[in-house]
């Protein structure tokens, strides 16, 4: 027994010092923030500037062929960054290294404003006017149809949940309203403590968190539209959000002019991005980007990130263990856990995901016995699989 549980450690100790080697090898990826800058809203200037890891070193990355810009998407296997423009009715692209304008991806929008890409792999676009329908596009920029059955007024903030319902919100309504997995309407979802909704999204526990635009908060929803408390205070035209990966959340605030820095429980931590840093007026999105500078056309370079499926860690595990991967392109990518007689067991990532370094911290299903699992990885035609052990 003496001699088993030493063994144990002695393999927890291995196990730790190749995490700790694997992560030292694999931090070369870049992370750059990205804000648009709607200026005097429908009126210039209007610019996209980019920022370091901590907010510092603004540059303007973009300031040509804008009109009122309002949402940031990067592409990064096309090495282009799509904008969207409300007054001109375009998404542009631009090269995602340079900023250099390259044409347009769509044009005929009624004002688009949020863009999201689906499990579909297709682009989703927002109409802010027209018919308030949801748009489809591929990402060469092909239009594909209008998803939604029913428009929504000044829609500006789309996310999904975990059944894959879409949830869009209206500014000028004070609503959320959900859609099926095939665009069909299924009502209003919510329709009471909101004030000018933006941005939306859920939660690891199903909650939907809406920026309030004319309020001053982020309000949290359970997962039957009824309001539950204020997630976050103190702000002032709320616009614009992403997350770090430690769960910091990135927050623009026009009254002041700045990004704010949440934790995950939504404490605030500090101006990440200051009072009028690089001349920013009026945040109305942000990226985090987090990205290896590596080409798809560059076959060394390819060579020099490959695609690899880390062992799980700590393994064997209970109730929890993390699942790391790398890849060298941008794709749809799914990561699935059989048991040993093949059968699926859980789906633990089927989206797109940029090129780069993943990780999913997996919590076991209580109802899930002890034995051997495995986990499989599929990018595209690469597919990797690994064995675990859960131990209850």
């Amino acid at each position: 027994m003496i001699i088993a549980t030493s063994i144990y450690k002695k393999t927890f100790m291995i196990l730790a010092l190749s995490v700790l080697l694997l992560s030292t090898n694999t931090s070369g990826q870049d992370i750059e923030i990205y804000v648009s800058d709607a200026g005097n809203f429908s009126n210039p200037p209007w610019k996209i500037l980019k920022f370091d890891e901590n907010g510092e070193n603004p540059e303007i990355f973009i300031d040509t062929v804008l009109a009122w810009p309002q949402d940031i998407v990067f592409l990064e296997d096309q090495q282009v960054v799509l904008i969207s423009n409300l007054n001109s009715g375009r998404i542009t692209k631009y090269n995602s290294s340079t900023g250099e304008y390259i044409g347009n991806f769509a044009t005929g929008i009624a004002g688009p404003t949020r863009m999201k890409i689906g499990a579909d792999s297709l682009l989703y676009v927002l109409q802010w006017s027209g018919n308030g329908k949801v748009r489809r596009y591929q990402l060469d920029g092909t239009f594909v149809d209008e998803f939604t059955s029913l428009g929504v007024a000044q829609s500006i903030g789309i996310d999904w949940d975990s059944d894959g319902n879409l949830y869009v919100s209206s500014y000028s309504g004070d609503n959320v309203r959900k859609f099926d997995t095939n665009g069909n309407d299924l009502g209003l979802f919510v329709t009471s403590n909101l004030s000018g909704p933006t941005n939306i999204w859920f939660d690891a526990n199903g909650d939907l968190l809406v920026s309030d635009y004319d309020g001053t908060a982020v309000k949290r929803f359970d997962s039957t539209g009824t309001f539950v408390s204020n997630f976050i205070t103190g702000l002032g035209q709320a616009e614009g959000v992403d997350f770090f990966p430690n769960g910091n959340i990135l927050i623009g605030n026009g009254t002041t002019h700045s990004v704010k820095m949440f934790d995950s429980n939504g404490v605030y931590i500090e101006d990440f991005i200051p009072n009028g840093s690089g001349g920013l007026m009026t945040p109305n999105a942000i990226v985090i980007r987090e990205y290896n500078p590596v080409s798809v056309d560059d076959e060394s370079s390819i060579n020099n990130f490959e695609f690899n499926l880390n062992q799980n860690y700590p393994n064997p595990f209970n109730p929890s263990t993390k699942i790391s991967w790398q890849s060298p392109v941008s794709g749809w990518q799914t990561l699935k856990i059989f048991d040993v007689l093949g059968r699926e067991v859980e789906t633990l990532a089927d989206e797109y995901r940029d090129a780069g370094v993943n990780s999913i911290l997996y919590n076991v299903n209580s109802s899930l016995p002890s034995g051997v699992y495995f986990y499989k990885l599929q990018v595209g035609s690469f597919t990797q699989t690994k064995k675990m052990m859960l131990l209850r």
